[in-house]
């Protein structure tokens, strides 16, 4: 066994997170250059550190989920979003169940909520939102931001529902009162059902072929007929069919 899969093994008992299913070049790339500036010669010696060091735990966990995040990311499929797909949604269910899954620090939930505000009021609106890593859940509980993060949003929205702090921005109390945080591991745990919307972007390019699979069988099952998972920008589905999907618009799938 090599020194990298004593890694994944051990990583796996302890953390129950299964390295195995990311593509290994990537992961390796990303947790050498964590053990080096740690000052550890390989795998192994980094596992029994982090046995035995919660923060550098953390910090391994912080490393190994990858946070790249702004608000309304890839302006264009937000109005799409806002402008056909919930429309769309709102004929059959006044207050849709929407999952921001692998959520990161927030920015995505918190968009949908906005969004969301144009069509009805914010009372009505619910959001799971979801993410791997602990840290970036109490980040995202917070909901400050730099002003890059909020490079996409319009202004009449920035002026709505953020407060600005200092050299940051805050998101307003009645959007986070919209959005639950909760830890979940999109491999491993289960997945509630009867969702109107699935948010899953920028993600599944980091997971196997056989990984990204499951995930979308999981989606697929999560959604009530007619739902919609909405997919990032490099992360188009070559056969939708295969779950259960047929093409709504770009990078939105209908599950039939």
């Amino acid at each position: 066994m090599s020194d990298y899969e004593q890694f994944i093994d051990g990583i796996k008992r302890k953390t129950g997170i299964d390295l195995a299913l990311y593509k290994e070049a990537q992961m390796k790339r990303r947790l050498t250059s964590l053990y080096e500036k740690k000052g550890f010669k390989n795998f192994v010696e980094f596992l029994n550190a982090l046995e035995k060091d919660r923060d550098l735990m953390n910090e391994f966990l912080d490393r190994m989920t990858i946070n790249v995040s702004e608000f309304y990311r890839n302006g264009k499929r937000w109005e799409v979003l806002q402008n056909k797909i919930f429309p769309m949604l709102l004929q059959t269910n006044k207050r849709p169940k929407i999952w921001s899954a692998a959520c990161s620090t927030g920015e995505e939930p918190y968009s949908l909520a906005m969004v969301l505000s144009h069509h009805i009021p914010l009372s009505q609106v619910g959001i799971l939102a979801t993410d791997l890593d602990e840290n970036v859940i109490q980040k995202a509980k917070l909901g400050l931001y730099p002003e890059r993060s909020l490079a996409e949003v319009p202004k009449d929205v920035q002026a709505k529902y953020f407060e600005k702090e200092g050299q940051f921005y805050k998101v307003k109390d009645e959007i986070k009162r919209t959005v639950t945080f909760k830890k979940h591991n999109l491999l491993k745990d289960n997945y509630e059902s009867n969702f109107d919307l699935i948010v899953c972007r920028n993600v599944m390019i980091y997971f196997t072929e056989e990984a990204k699979d499951q995930i979308y069988e999981n989606f697929s099952k999560a959604l009530r007929p007619g739902g919609i998972l909405f997919v990032g920008s490099t992360e188009q589905i070559f056969n939708p069919a295969r779950y259960g999907f047929e093409v709504e618009d770009t990078f939105f799938y209908r599950k039939k």
